[in-house]
């Protein structure tokens, strides 16, 4: 797992389909946390604005993935943070969706910075699709 995550995350950061942020204590080299985005590109499809005019989306997403924070780091505000980096980030790429999948003790963060369950669905199988 870690041979072909390694791999493939070297691939995505030097295509740009991967953006990192990675969070250190001052004047030390020690990685506590980090988080990142893997942007997709979807066809353009209709989109409800928030002022509830609908409009055509580009089909530019990102999903939000490797949310972490060393333990002993937690509850100190870094997943807040980083989240608050990607979010303005995103907002400045102009991106039509941003989303993630979260743990359920995740959960009221993402909320309180504006994330909301959605009717997503998702097909599982035995079988490989």
């Amino acid at each position: 797992f870690r041979a072909t995550s390694r791999d493939k995350i070297h691939r995505m950061l030097e295509s740009g389909e991967y953006i990192g942020w990675l969070a250190s204590p001052a004047n030390e080299d020690k990685i506590i946390a980090g988080a990142g985005v893997q942007l997709r590109e979807v066809m353009p499809h209709p989109t409800t604005n928030s002022d509830g005019k609908i409009s055509v989306a580009e089909g530019r997403h990102a999903i939000v993935i490797n949310v972490y924070t060393e333990p002993e780091w937690r509850r100190r505000g870094l997943g807040a943070l980083l989240m608050k980096c990607i979010i303005d980030w995103s907002r400045e790429q102009k991106l039509d969706q941003l989303v993630l999948h979260a743990a359920e003790d995740a959960r009221p963060l993402y909320e309180r910075l504006g994330f909301v369950a959605t009717n997503e669905m998702r097909f599982i199988d035995d079988k490989k699709l």
